[in-house]
């Protein structure tokens, strides 16, 4: 039989292997079942009191004990992990970081805006979860699930698959499996130094992929921890999660700012392998989407005061149909929004429909000159 052909680096599988990727910064990669996602990047960096891991995977026992191996392989004892760094909000960055904080004493270490739906909701859903069999764990999350109430543009928000529920909720033996997330107990604000690995890094607040985001910036060895922020072959969802009125916007200058740092030898990503050209890259994810609000132009006509779902049609293949994609859209017909290129209502069903004016752009443009 044939291997698997991956022909994004963010779909391979882990590897069972630690390697150093920049001085004093080991990779562990840790396994993922997600859409288009076949691993996450754990990052340790050690220092005179123990080591910091940054992003250390998925809720549930199969991350976990890839986790303990990797650090085992590492000659990392449990009880060093003095710090975890969360890159952002989500649950392939933060699953272990509740349980380091437990077992090993850890810090752990967010962006001040740092939420989460399961973070705001941890002492209820333990109590549940600890009661609940295992035939009953997937329709109390969904039910969950829908308790966090209806999208920005309208619509019942959509539990994960349910394949993927029983992986994070539901450990081997059938009990209750941990699926926490993280307190906080050292939230930092853009541009701040911090000390680890054993030399100063800065937090860089990236907001896009999500309103959290934080990168970390060492300048004095190049090295930039870019999280889900820039990757090297895919381009990162834009959650248009109503916490920012312009996410694209705001995705757009964070990428700027990275991309024009001086000095990057080499950007280490939370999703595929380590990359040099992280400027071109950037540039890259840029016209990535400056191509999609083009298509949203190009099709105005024919979805003349559509919903988000309908818009979302236009992007994305109907493979990809779902929250996920609905979302992405939702922010890039914001961003048109705010620039002046489209108007949105909400009709008599609660959803927010958007018409787009594919002669704004050239407008403005022909106004400024």
């Amino acid at each position: 039989m044939s291997e698997p052909i991956y022909t994004k680096q963010e779909q391979e599988p882990a590897s069972d292997t630690v390697t150093e990727v920049a001085p004093g910064v080991l990779r562990l990669m840790l396994p993922i079942t997600l859409p288009g996602l076949g691993h996450v990047n754990c990052y340790a960096l050690e220092d005179s009191r123990g080591f910091t891991l940054v992003d250390p995977g998925l809720p549930g026992e199969d991350s976990w004990s890839a986790l303990m191996a990797r650090l085992s392989s590492a000659g990392i004892p449990l009880r060093r992990v003095h710090t975890v760094v969360v890159t952002h909000s989500h649950p392939d960055h933060f699953g272990g970081s509740d349980q380091l904080q437990e077992e090993a004493g850890s810090e752990i270490l967010t962006h001040e805006s740092f939420k989460s739906l399961v973070t705001e909701t941890n002492d209820d859903l333990d109590l549940e979860f600890l009661e609940a069999g295992p035939d009953d764990l997937l329709e109390l999350w969904k039910r969950r699930w829908e308790s966090f109430g209806p999208t920005p543009w309208g619509t019942t928000r959509q539990p994960p698959p349910d394949e993927a529920i029983r992986r994070w909720l539901v450990a081997g033996d059938g009990r209750p499996s941990r699926f926490r997330g993280p307190t906080p107990t050292i939230r930092v604000a853009d541009n701040e130094s911090i000390q680890l690995g054993g030399r100063e890094w800065f937090s860089i607040h990236t907001p896009g992929h999500t309103s959290d985001h934080l990168c970390l910036w060492d300048p004095a060895n190049g090295v930039l921890l870019s999280g889900d922020h820039v990757l090297p072959t895919i381009t990162p969802h834009i959650a248009g999660s109503g916490e920012i009125d312009d996410p694209l916007s705001a995705f757009f200058g964070s990428l700027e700012r990275v991309g024009d740092f001086e000095g990057v030898e080499i950007a280490l990503p939370a999703h595929g392998h380590p990359f040099k050209q992280l400027r071109e890259r950037t540039q890259h994810i840029r016209q990535h989407h400056e191509d999609r609000l083009q298509l949203l132009r190009d099709a105005a006509d024919s979805n003349f005061d559509a919903p988000v779902e309908g818009w979302m049609k236009v992007l994305f293949r109907e493979r990809s149909w779902g929250d996920m994609a609905a979302s992405e859209t939702f922010a890039h017909l914001q961003h048109l929004r705010v620039a002046g290129e489209a108007t949105a209502r909400t009709d008599s069903d609660g959803l927010l429909r958007f018409t787009v004016d594919p002669h704004a752009g050239a407008a403005a443009v022909s106004g400024g000159a």
